[in-house]
């Protein structure tokens, strides 16, 4: 018993720090496994942000390369579109240059245009000025108011044509002066001339009173006779006929008519005629005075030195006595304010 109690004693002492060193093996071995899975997380997560660090360098060397790419392409687009540019530029100055020059050339031939035109309105104002002048000229003159109307007529046309608003007074006017001469009487100044002349070609048929005959009767026819008359008939016959033609008797229920010298027939057709013309002369110069006169003395030599038992005799006097009583003198207007409103038109363009 003492052995074993002797012996267990030192026993415990062997036991116990093997039983402490497996206690601390036992704490240490449990700290490590913490430690190793800490580790191992560690190592994986090292691991895994390497291979996320590998991939992404791989991503970004990748984009870097496509970047390279894209910039060389952008590069080269760019060149192109430099080159491009370049060339649109140089073309977009030779279309500036064309158009500088195609507007030079529209100026040029605007100004050309205006030109013409300038000059084709100054020749129609002076064809205008023309007609007005003609019609001041026809009334003044001539007194010719139909031609008068037709110049002022044919210048109004043409501003019409011309459809200027700086024209309108000068079209008032001309529409003033036209409505002027349609009111006034007409003079058939034609008319009066063709009569005269009518009266001018008959001088050389109308028969003179100095150199009628009486009408002789005809003789009775003679009955024919197989036998021969006597010689003393016969003489008597011839004595006769002798007898009558030394005798002429005429019945004139006037005044003696003026005797003429054989030669003179001829100067008094004349004078006639120029009288006739000369009041013709005067008709147109719108010299009422001459006109009556010439007519009267004509158609007093008429009465006195040809037959009034002619026809056409007494026609010409009768035609003679009408003309005398036309009124060939007609208070015609001066066209002023026609002149006045082309002298302001001329005016206002030499001002522009």
């Amino acid at each position: 018993m003492n052995v074993e109690q002797s012996s267990t004693p030192p026993a415990e002492p062997v036991t116990a720090p093997v039983a402490k060193a497996r206690r601390n093996n036992k704490g240490g071995a449990l700290w490590l496994l913490p430690v190793a899975i800490l580790g191992g997380l560690l190592a994986w997560q090292w691991y895994d942000t390497r291979q996320q660090m590998t991939e992404l360098r791989q991503d970004v060397a990748r984009r870097l390369a496509d970047a390279a790419v894209v910039a060389r392409n952008e590069a080269q687009a760019g060149q192109q579109l430099l080159e491009r540019s370049t060339a649109l530029a140089g073309r977009l100055d030779a279309i500036e240059a064309t158009l500088a020059e195609g507007r030079d050339q529209e100026e040029a031939l605007q100004a050309l245009y205006q030109d013409v035109a300038k000059g084709r309105e100054e020749a129609q104002l002076l064809e205008i000025e023309q007609a007005i002048t003609l019609a001041a000229q026809q009334i003044q003159l001539a007194g010719n108011v139909p031609v008068a109307l037709l110049a002022l007529r044919s210048a109004d046309a043409q501003l019409a044509r011309l459809d200027k608003a700086r024209h309108l007074p000068l079209r008032k006017a001309l529409a003033a002066d036209i409505s002027h001469l349609n009111e006034l009487p007409l003079a058939d100044i034609p008319g009066i001339s063709l009569r005269l002349e009518q009266i001018v070609s008959g001088v050389e048929k109308f028969p003179f009173i100095v150199h009628g005959r009486p009408v002789e009767e005809a003789s009775a026819a003679v009955e024919p006779d197989d036998a021969p008359a006597p010689w003393w008939r016969l003489v008597l016959s011839d004595l006769w006929q002798e007898t009558r033609t030394l005798i002429r008797i005429q019945r004139f229920d006037r005044e003696e008519p003026a005797l003429l010298a054989p030669g003179q027939g001829f100067f008094l057709r004349e004078n006639l005629k120029l009288r006739l013309l000369s009041a013709r002369l005067a008709l147109f110069a719108r010299d009422q005075w001459t006109f009556r006169n010439e007519l009267s003395v004509a158609r007093s030599w008429l009465e006195r030195y040809f037959s009034t038992e002619d026809r056409a005799v007494q026609a010409a006097i009768e035609q003679l006595k009408e003309l005398s009583a036309a009124e060939i003198i007609i208070e015609l207007p001066d066209l002023r304010a026609s002149q006045q409103a082309l002298v302001g038109l001329r005016e206002g363009r030499e001002t522009r």
